[in-house]
């Protein structure tokens, strides 16, 4: 099963994640986080950290996703995979010189990490960054424009979509019943 949860900043999103995920046995957090030289990241990847039971198995991959997420697979039964913005922004810095490339790879990445949903949870964390103003830059204009397709492929790919705001969830789509028709995807 797939999982999709959105939301803005700190609306709650991982904190879902990891309350959906404790529901499972054996569990591992993929982070796509980079911590740098940036000490709010820093301190923001230790507060991550330190939520996450001591029992779930943890794998950093910046770019690497669905290798991460396939190598993941093996070791649990659920795997929370938080975020995808971040890793949308390690693509966009490691093909900053073609841009195409970046769109590609993320892409490619959904289809991937779809695929081995089949046989364990998959929870994607991302953020929804479409409901501000647009950026006046253009790189960040793209990059919020492709953090926008990569939240409909996975959306579309996902058996469950949650919008979180203000701690809350807002569940988008439910598993489907058997024999019921799925919902067309917008092209």
């Amino acid at each position: 099963m797939l999982t999709l949860i959105i939301g803005g900043t700190k609306s709650g999103k991982s904190r879902l994640a990891q309350r959906l995920a404790a529901r499972s046995g054996r569990v591992c957090y993929v982070a796509t986080a980079v911590t740098g030289d940036d000490p709010e990241m820093q301190a923001r990847i230790e507060r991550h950290r330190a939520d996450r039971p001591a029992s779930w198995q943890t794998i950093e991959e910046p770019l690497a996703l669905a290798d991460a997420v396939r190598h993941a697979a093996a070791l649990a039964d659920t795997i929370v995979v938080d975020c995808l913005t971040l890793w949308l922004s390690n693509l966009s810095w490691n093909f900053r010189d073609t841009p195409a490339r970046v769109e590609e790879a993320a892409h490619t990445g959904i289809l991937q990490i779809a695929a081995l949903a089949r046989s364990c949870h998959i929870i994607l964390v991302s953020n929804e960054l479409g409901c501000g103003t647009v950026p006046g830059v253009d790189v960040t204009r793209a990059f919020r424009d492709t953090q926008g397709l990569v939240n409909q492929w996975a959306g579309e790919a996902a058996d469950e979509v949650i919008l979180t705001v203000a701690g809350l969830p807002l569940y988008l789509k439910t598993p489907q019943r058997e024999g019921a028709a799925a919902p067309e995807p917008l092209r």
